[in-house]
């Protein structure tokens, strides 16, 4: 009887997807934001219905740091929290990748290459944290991501939640060169000031520095998890699979609304 061990195991899914093109998605931690846990489970939901295995790594300031393999093995790290969602706890990680030239691109690498069955890592880090990580001129030759990257904000309808995405949102346009933006906006089915908040942050980024808030979805942190996604974030989702067959690692999703406790993970 011949066993196989663990590494050669990974070494063999690693070869198996290697003809796939991993997506990477930034997602802008926001600690403003009372609901985030929720908007992440959303976005695995809608994700999951593109048959795409989706790896959350949460590497924001309220995350659990990673365990003590982290450095040996990254994979053991990584929690398996239903059939289309995997999850990595990333707090301070990111940084102990960093290289000469203050980029953390090399920890997008190692993560993908821990979750070898996931085509799509969704990466909720601050500001700062993401523009080490998609640094400008790298993206495309490094991280696989040919098509672009393009951020997706988190806020809610309080003042300081908006004002805390927008400063992100000129963050990442002027030191990483992301001028495109998606936004997540927690707001009751409704309320009247999410459209005035998603134009003024749109016309306000367009203005002061030239960057553009490409679309937006509105979440209801009250709604039922298990429903299905709104037409809004399921088009926001959809943008980003118009290269579709290039880089996927589809599967069949048997409930993509069921399993993914992000609320509970992302803190």
């Amino acid at each position: 009887m011949t066993f196989t061990s663990r590494s050669d195991q990974a070494a063999g899914l690693r070869e198996m997807f290697a003809h796939a093109q991993v997506r990477f998605v930034p997602v802008v931690a926001n600690p403003n934001v009372a609901f985030g846990g929720v908007m992440l489970e959303r976005l695995c939901t809608a994700f999951a219905e593109h048959g795409v295995r989706v790896l959350v790594v949460d590497a924001s300031d309220r995350a659990r740091e990673a365990g003590e393999m982290a450095m040996i093995d990254l994979g053991q790290c990584i929690e398996r929290l239903s059939p289309e969602v995997s999850f990595l706890a990333a707090r301070k990680l990111p940084l102990r990748f960093v290289d000469a030239t203050g980029s953390t691109r090399g920890f997008l690498q190692r993560s993908a290459e821990a979750a070898p069955d996931c085509g799509l890592v969704l990466v909720h880090a601050g500001a700062p944290e993401l523009c080490r990580m998609f640094s400008p001129g790298r993206r495309a030759a490094e991280i696989g991501d040919a098509d672009g990257v393009c951020p997706i904000l988190l806020a809610d309808d309080r003042p300081e939640s908006v004002t805390h995405a927008y400063a992100s949102m000129k963050l990442l346009a002027t030191r990483a060169g992301l001028m495109v933006s998606d936004l997540l906006l927690g707001a009751a089915p409704h309320s009247p000031r999410a459209e005035r908040i998603a134009a003024s942050v749109a016309a306000c980024a367009d203005q002061s520095f030239g960057a553009v808030l490409r679309d937006w979805a509105r979440i209801d942190p009250a709604g039922d998890p298990h429903d299905p996604p709104g037409p809004a974030l399921r088009r926001l989702v959809a943008e980003r699979f118009r290269f579709a067959g290039r880089g996927l690692a589809p599967h069949a999703v048997s409930n993509p609304a069921a399993g993914m406790s992000a609320a509970r993970h992302a803190r």
